[in-house]
């Protein structure tokens, strides 16, 4: 495959860009903490693809533990810290529904996606993949019609993944093999 300006890089936050908390949401800037290679990755990242994109599913506001305010000061401490790696991120898309809630932007719904691709029109799916480290991530990708990265250390990609790297970086590493 040969990755251009012209391909999209669609990432989860959780467990992805940041370690997701056990049984609980990152509710501030304090909780959240990068994983190891990751602002390297996305600056790589950001040479490579034509737009980033974070889609993160984040109830804990549909729950109460949060509000909006609290997630756009962790997105902009993340941002932040992205942009002074030498990295980018082109904008954050969330759903702030419970997984009870029949909204249509919750993965692996792909409200998010078309979002993106109404906001960026040159967005094409079929040039586009997802990185994500739960089934509902790829889920969310193959049901945009995308390529599917899984990011996990301890699980075996769901079977209808792309590809299965455990980390990020270790996807920015071999991305020239894929």
């Amino acid at each position: 495959m040969n990755i251009n300006k012209s391909w999209t890089l669609f990432l989860d936050r959780d467990g992805v860009i940041n370690h997701r908390l056990t049984e609980d949401y990152v509710k501030t800037w304090s909780e959240f903490q990068f994983l190891p290679g990751v602002l390297e990755a996305i600056a790589y990242f950001s040479t490579l693809f034509g737009k980033i994109f974070i889609v993160t599913n984040q109830q804990g506001i549909a729950k109460g533990l949060m509000d909006e305010a609290d997630l756009h000061n962790i997105h902009q401490e993340m941002l932040n810290k992205i942009n002074n790696a030498g990295g980018r991120i082109d904008k954050i898309y969330y759903c702030p529904h419970s997984r009870n809630d029949l909204c249509k932007c919750r993965k692996p719904r792909i409200g998010m996606a078309l979002q993106a691709q109404k906001d960026f029109p040159d967005i094409d799916f079929n040039k586009s993949i997802m990185a994500g480290d739960t089934p509902s991530d790829i889920e969310f990708g193959k049901n945009a019609g995308m390529k599917t990265v899984f990011i996990s250390e301890e699980f075996h990609a769901p079977p209808h993944s792309d590809w299965h790297f455990q980390s990020l970086i270790d996807f920015a590493n071999n991305i020239s093999k894929i």
